[in-house]
């Protein structure tokens, strides 16, 4: 029973740890943060860079276009809010800033984000909540004992945003990009011949 106990609890302890790695992002060269991926494609290099663009234009509201290097570079800035969430109600509490980055190759293209910085919220005199700063704070910093609870939270959600973002941003290049729509030509009334 002992034996069975210990092996019980040393199995929860394996599980408990595992489940904690599982939702952090990897770490790159530099110490920062990075969601990082290599995806293969038969497309044509032009054609992905069309797709790339379309997509930084559809997410114009969170993604902020670059000047490039190159024709095959593409970079950009965005931002996404943290949600703080108390039983039914839901506040800001933050947002994250990040740098975007694509490049492109014939047959393969391969996306980054990094540069994660966290600005905190607070309230205006109207009530909004607004940066308290300019100044973010890098996620990979230990903010100490007191924010660590919520500090795993804006972790776990920017993980959480990077996953699904690098979904999104997948099939946006998988898809093929709708033909341009052709304007009807415009039929003139002749009024002498009636």
């Amino acid at each position: 029973m002992k034996f069975f106990l210990s092996f019980l609890s040393s199995f929860v302890l394996i599980i408990s740890a595992n489940a904690q790695t599982e939702n952090t992002l990897p770490i790159d060269e530099n110490g920062k943060f990075i969601q990082y991926e290599v995806v293969n494609s038969t497309s044509k290099i032009d054609l992905l860079q069309a797709r790339a663009n379309e997509f930084i234009k559809k997410k114009s509201k969170i993604l902020k276009l670059k000047k490039s290097q190159s024709d095959t570079v593409i970079m950009a800035s965005g931002k996404f809010v943290i949600n703080k969430t108390l039983l039914v109600m839901s506040r800001p509490s933050g947002e994250v800033i990040y740098h975007f980055q694509v490049e492109i190759k014939e047959g393969k293209y391969r996306f980054w984000l990094t540069d994660f910085k966290f600005i905190p919220y607070m309230r205006d005199r109207y009530g909004n909540f607004v940066p308290s700063t300019t100044v973010g704070v890098p996620l990979e910093n230990n903010p100490g004992k007191l924010n660590a609870g919520e500090w795993e939270a804006y972790k776990t959600q920017t993980f959480k945003f990077t996953k699904e973002f690098a979904v999104e941003f997948k099939n946006e290049m998988a898809n093929a990009i709708p033909a341009a729509k052709v304007k009807p030509v415009e039929k003139k009334v002749v009024k002498k011949e009636w």
